[in-house]
C-alpha cells in the first residue's frame, strides 16, 4: 500500500530532487528530522521492545552546501545544449565546493562521542559520520524509543516517533540511516531466502534442460501441441557474449571499453567469482578472457555489533555479481571491473559501497542490479540517495540502476508503481527486452519483456499467467526531470499524480532481460553431487543494467570521452535521430522446457509456452517512448556515434 509519507516526500521535490525538508521544532532545543519514522512502526505492528544493550550502527548523513547551485551545475555539465557539457568536476573540487564543512562534520562527531558513541572514519567527500554504540545511547541522542515490529513479513527496528537532534545541529543534518532497519527491503530480485554472509556455501544448483535453441529459431517444437495454430521455437539456451555484441553492433566497431572502468555494486561477495568469471570466459568467449590485472574486489567486512538482517540470502547474491561481472565483461572485453560489496543487503551499507565508488572517483560506470518494492521509501533514504547520485553526474560518472523484474509492481503492491531507486532523477533506468537473434548474430526483433507462462498439462496448455518482465511506471516522488520534457508523453507523466502534475516515468532506455532468450552464465553452485562451476541461462532487468553498462563502456572508448549521466543525451537523440532503436510490441512467444527439480530430468520434466510481451499488465510496450522499455535500445554504430 502507497503510504502517505511518500505523498508527503513528494511536495519537496525541486527540480527532480529533493530538499533539505524544513525541521520541527521540538522540547529542549531540539528538531525532528522530518519523517524519520516509518509509519509501519506503530503499536499493533510492535512486536518487543529493543534490549538497551544491544548495538547498532548508523550513519549520520550531512547537507551539502549549496543543494541548488549542485543541482543546476549537474544539469549544465550533463546537458549537450549547455555551454559547460561536459566540464566536470574532480572529486577534490566537488568536496570543495559542495560537501559539508570540517567544522561541521567536527560539531557533528563532537555530539556524537558525548553521546557515548563510537564514531568511525569520514568517507573523503564528507557525505556521513558512522556511530557505533548501544540501543540505549540511541534513544537518548535522539529522544525516542527504539522496538521490534512485523512488517511485510519481517521482524525490524525502528524508533517510536521522528528522530530528533540538537537544534544547532538540525540543519547540517540529511537524514539518519541504520537506527531503524526500513532499507532492508532492498535485494536483487532473484535472489530469496534467508543467510547469513558468515559461511555461506554456493547457492542451489539449476540447470537448464533440453531441447533448447544455440539461435533464435533454430529448433521448432513440433512434438507437443501447437499453441493459437502454431509450433513454436524453443527458447534459446543462453546467448553468449559474442551474440550480444553482434546484436547490439558493438563487435566490429574497433573499441571494446579499454580505457574505462565498470563498477559493480552488489552486496558480499562470491568466494569463488574470478575463478568463475575467467572460466566463464575461456569457455564462451575464449578470444576475450578475463585477465586478472582487468579485475579488482573491494568488500565492506561484516560489521560485528548489527544484526544480521531477515532476508539477506548472500548465495543469491552470489549469482547476482557472478551475472554483472560475467555480462558487463561479455559487453565489454577491454574493460576494468571493479566490484564493490556491501557489508549487508540493507541499503545503507550498499549507499556505503555507492558512496567509495563516487567519492573517489573509482569508476566511470557504475551498475546496479539491486531496488525496492515500488518507491515507499524512507524520507531519509531518499534524501541520501539522491545526494550521492548528484555527486557522480558532477564527476562525469554513469550510474545505472535496473528498472526491476515485476512490471508495474501491481500483482505485490496492489497498486502500480516502478521501483526505486530506478525511479531516481540523476540516474539511468534501465529496462529489459525480450530479443530474438538469429544465426547470423543479427536482431530478427526486440520486444518489451512482459512474460506469461501457459503450463502444458496432458496435452493442454493452461491459462497464460504473468510471471516477470521490466519494471516501470510513473513516480510518485519525483517530479518530472528537465531531460523528460516534451519526450514523454502527457499521459504517461501524469499517471499516479493529482491535477497537471507530472511525474517521472522509467525506464530511460532498454537491453535484453527476459530470462526465456537471456543471457548464459557460468556460476560455482551447489549440486547433489557437490559444489562446482557449472552453466545456464538467467535474464531479469540484472542482466539489462549491465549489459547497457558495457556499452557504454565501449562507447567511452570508441568516441575516447567518458559520457557520465547519459539521460539529457539521450532524450535529445530520439527526436534528432535513429541512434535508439524503437522497441515495439510483437506477437511472440517460446516453448520452454525446464526440469521439474531444476537439475536434472529424474524428477520429470516441465513444458510451457512463454509470451514474450504480455499485454495484461497496466504498462504497454508502444510505439515511441513507452513505460516498458523507455526510448528503446542501442541502434549500433550510430548509437556510438552519437551519444
Amino acid at each position: 500500500m502507497r503510504r502517505s509519507s511518500t505523498l508527503l516526500l513528494s511536495l519537496a521535490v525541486v527540480g527532480g530532487l529533493t530538499g533539505a525538508l524544513p525541521a520541527t521544532a521540538s522540547a529542549q532545543g531540539r528538531q525532528d528530522i522530518p519523517q524519520s519514522h516509518p509509519l509501519w512502526a506503530n503499536a499493533q505492528a510492535k512486536v518487543a521492545d529493543t534490549a538497551p544493550a544491544s548495538k547498532l550502527s548508523f550513519r549520520v548523513y550531512l547537507n551539502q552546501r549549496d543543494n541548488a547551485g549542485a543541482e543546476a551545475l549537474a544539469q549544465a555539465v550533463s546537458d549537450p545544449d549547455s555551454k559547460t557539457y561536459r566540464q566536470y568536476l574532480n572529486p577534490d573540487q566537488v568536496r570543495d565546493r559542495f560537501a559539508a564543512s570540517d567544522a561541521t562534520v567536527n560539531a557533528v562527531k563532537t555530539w556524537l562521542t558525548g553521546s557515548g558513541f563510537s564514531v568511525g572514519d569520514v568517507p573523503s567527500n564528507r557525505a556521513y559520520v558512522e556511530a557505533t554504540g548501544t540501543a540505549d545511547q540511541t534513544q537518548n541522542a535522539f529522544g525516542v524509543k527504539l522496538a521490534k515490529y512485523k512488517v511485510k513479513g519481517q521482524t525490524l527496528r525502528a524508533a517510536d516517533k521522528n528522530l530528533s537532534v540538537p537544534a544547532n545541529l538540525a540543519a547540517d543534518v540529511l537524514g539518519v540511516v541504520g537506527v531503524d532497519q526500513a532499507t532492508n527491503l532492498f535485494k536483487p530480485d532473484h535472489a530469496t531466502g534467508s543467510a547469513t554472509p558468515a559461511d555461506v556455501p554456493p547457492g542451489p544448483g539449476f540447470r537448464n534442460a533440453r531441447p533448447c535453441s544455440a539461435y533464435y529459431g533454430e529448433k521448432i517444437d513440433t512434438t507437443d501441441p501447437a499453441y493459437n495454430g502454431k509450433h513454436l521455437p524453443y527458447a534459446p539456451c543462453g546467448y553468449t557474449p559474442a551474440q550480444l555484441r553482434s546484436a547490439y553492433g558493438v563487435d566490429k566497431v574497433g573499441a571494446d571499453g579499454k580505457g574505462t572502468t565498470i563498477a559493480i555494486v552488489d552486496a558480499f561477495a562470491s568466494p569463488t567469482i574470478y575463478s568463475d568469471a575467467s572460466t566463464y570466459a575461456k569457455k564462451n568467449d575464449p578470444q576475450h578472457p578475463l585477465k586478472q590485472s582487468q579485475f579488482k574486489q573491494h568488500v565492506f567486512p561484516a560489521n560485528p555489533v548489527l544484526e544480521p538482517p531477515d532476508q539477506c540470502d548472500a548465495a543469491g547474491w552470489y549469482g547476482e555479481e557472478t551475472l554483472d561481472v560475467e555480462a558487463a565483461h561479455g559487453l565489454a572485453p577491454g574493460a576494468d571491473i571493479l566490484y564493490v560489496g556491501g557489508e549487508s543487503c540493507e541499503d545503507n551499507a550498499l549507499d556505503v559501497a555507492l558512496n567509495y565508488v563516487i567519492a573517489g572517483h573509482k569508476a566511470d560506470i557504475v551498475s546496479n542490479s539491486y531496488g525496492d518494492t515500488g518507491e515507499d521509501i524512507p524520507a531519509d533514504e531518499v534524501k541520501v540517495f539522491n545526494q550521492i547520485s548528484l555527486q557522480a553526474v558532477l564527476e562525469g560518472i554513469g550510474v545505472y540502476f535496473s528498472s526491476g523484474d515485476n512490471g508495474d509492481e501491481v500483482a505485490r503492491l496492489g497498486t502500480p508503481s516502478p521501483d526505486f531507486s530506478a525511479s531516481a532523477p540523476w540516474i539511468t533506468a534501465v529496462g529489459g527486452t525480450s530479443i530474438a537473434i538469429g544465426k547470423d548474430g543479427k536482431r530478427i526483433f526486440e520486444t518489451g519483456w512482459e512474460t506469461s507462462k501457459s503450463l502444458l498439462t496432458n496435452g493442454v496448455y493452461g491459462p497464460a499467467n504473468y510471471t516477470s518482465g521490466s519494471g516501470g511506471g510513473t513516480s510518485r516522488l519525483f517530479a518530472q526531470p528537465f531531460y523528460q520534457k516534451g519526450v514523454v508523453p502527457d499521459a504517461l507523466a501524469k499517471k499516479n499524480q493529482t491535477g497537471n502534475n507530472k511525474g517521472r516515468v522509467v525506464p530511460d532506455i532498454s537491453a535484453v532481460g527476459d530470462p526465456n532468450t537471456g543471457f548464459l552464465v557460468g556460476q560455482t553452485q551447489t549440486f547433489p553431487d557437490g559444489a562446482y562451476y557449472d552453466q545456464y541461462r538467467i535474464g531479469g532487468t540484472s542482466l539489462a543494467s549491465p549489459v547497457f553498462a558495457g556499452i557504454m563502456a565501449v562507447a567511452d572508448s570508441f568516441d575516447h570521452f567518458h559520457h557520465g549521466f547519459i539521460n539529457p543525451v539521450i532524450y535529445k537523440l530520439t527526436s534528432r535521430t535513429s541512434a535508439i532503436s524503437d522497441v515495439k510490441h510483437v506477437d511472440a512467444a517460446v516453448e520452454r522446457v525446464d526440469y521439474a527439480n531444476s537439475v536434472d530430468a529424474s524428477d520429470g520434466l516441465l513444458t510451457s509456452v512463454r509470451t514474450l510481451d504480455y499485454q495484461g499488465l497496466t504498462i504497454h510496450t508502444t510505439p515511441g517512448y513507452d513505460d516498458v522499455t523507455g526510448l528503446g535500445t542501442p541502434n549500433g554504430l550510430l548509437f556510438l556515434l552519437l551519444v
